[in-house]
């Protein structure tokens, strides 16, 4: 077994490697489990979905409850929720998880050797998924149906905000898989460890594969700095819209106050609105107008501050830039704006401040659109639409275990195919090496 760090309870340690090495055991058998065989548990997991979400709903009320008292902040409570209605969506989404081709077994590539051997590399599942999250009760269901159909098992922290609502949810996962001969084992939670699992979890190699943070930017850089088990980098989003000075003012409007507004604690709502100098003057005001209807604070830098002038009464804010803010994921009604001379300016400007996730052009000039496209060093470059397409059920994965920024075999949306790895086969008749 793994050793541990003084700072962790070994008791906690063992009994966390404890239920990663029987998901593991319970993963072999899903492993060899063929598509149809999975695809019935998906549906079988969406229809009792349906049928329960009021256990669901009423253990999220306990939890909104909890989470208002204790003043959290509109993003989160937005993350949080988990009505009927959202119950129902992601039901959908497993649905649709089933629909998709099964990554595994699916063969990569191949090539027959001059000596007559033939070799095939092909997917197969990862192992052991652990995943540690924040008030995102979605995501326990987003990720088992990820990982089931793809052949892994899954290691949950969801989180203390959410635990009420994920306990309910994994039970009725639970209760699923039994009634359909798999393992329970499968999809399993350490949250009755709080914090103290996160961190085994973070410990565990050799119990664990693979490791997914998604979250808040602190929540993810604690995990990528102290885990001993592989991490995929899921992204904070400090995302970007560029509006060109070729931009239509018809477009510009209703793609800026959609991804600033339309959902305000996700990870791909815009955060920064730079605009060329030789139309601020005829599109800020504008723009800012419809921000402020939605109530969105603007910090703008000094040239853009000078441009807005007097904000409606009663409706959103202005309020002076300072350097913090270009690095910083507001996850609120509040949005950074700021003048740019060029679209260099503005592409530098984004790959230095940027968390890698989504950035947008808003242009009509196609050369503008091409060398944005290129030079931008993110996971998701959107032209003349919102950036709150930057997900997994929209790019039509089903669902999303998280929007990978970093470089690695998966960047963006992380669906079926992210969660396999590939093995070789070679296929011989008696051949040896000269």
């Amino acid at each position: 077994m793994s050793q541990t760090s003084d700072a962790l309870d070994p008791e906690t340690f063992r009994a966390v490697c404890g239920r990663a090495d029987a998901a593991s055991a319970a993963q072999t058998a899903l492993a060899q489990a063929d598509g149809q065989t999975k695809n019935a548990l998906l549906l079988a997991l969406a229809d009792a979905l349906t049928a329960r979400a009021g256990e669901i709903e009423r253990a999220n009320a306990l939890d909104m409850e909890e989470a208002e008292a204790s003043g959290m902040d509109r993003g989160k409570l937005d993350r949080l929720r988990f009505d009927a209605g959202r119950i129902e969506a992601t039901a959908r989404g497993v649905r649709d998880v089933a629909a998709l081709p099964d990554p595994v077994g699916e063969m990569v590539r191949g090539r027959n050797m001059p000596n007559g051997m033939r070799l095939n590399q092909v997917r197969v599942p990862i192992g052991v998924i652990g995943m540690i999250y924040e008030a995102r009760p979605n995501v326990t269901v987003d990720v088992a149906a990820l990982c089931l159909k793809s052949g892994n098992a899954v290691l949950l922290r969801g989180g203390h905000a959410a635990e009420r609502t994920n306990a309910a949810t994994l039970r009725i996962v639970g209760e699923t898989l039994a009634a359909r001969g798999f393992d329970p084992a499968l999809v399993a939670s350490v949250d009755e460890f709080g914090r103290d699992g996160a961190t085994a979890m973070m410990e565990a190699r050799g119990h664990i594969d693979l490791l997914v943070p998604r979250g808040g930017a602190g929540l993810i850089q604690a995990v990528v700095r102290n885990s001993k088990v592989p991490v995929i980098e899921t992204g904070a989003g400090n995302v970007h819209i560029y509006v060109d000075r070729t931009a239509d003012l018809a477009k510009v409007v209703p793609i800026v106050v959609n991804a600033k507004t339309q959902r305000v604690g996700v990870c791909n709502a815009a955060e920064k609105l730079l605009v060329h100098r030789d139309v601020a003057a005829a599109f800020l005001p504008v723009v800012a107008e419809a921000l402020y209807a939605k109530g969105v604070t603007l910090r703008a830098d000094e040239e853009a501050y000078a441009i807005l002038g007097p904000v409606p009464v009663g409706e959103g804010a202005l309020e002076h830039a300072d350097a913090d803010d270009w690095d910083t994921e507001y996850l609120a009604l509040r949005m950074g704006v700021k003048l740019v001379g060029s679209l260099d300016e503005a592409i530098g400007h984004i790959n230095a401040h940027s968390t890698g996730h989504t950035e947008a052009i808003l242009a009509e000039d196609y050369s503008a659109i091409e060398e944005f496209t290129r030079r931008i060093d993110s996971a998701v470059v959107m032209v003349n639409a919102s950036t709150r397409f930057t997900d997994g059920g929209m790019f039509g994965l089903g669902a999303e275990l998280g929007i990978s920024t970093q470089k690695m075999h998966a960047r963006g949306p992380m669906g079926l195919e992210e969660l396999t790895t590939t093995k070789w086969i070679g296929y011989g008749t008696g051949q040896v090496r000269a």
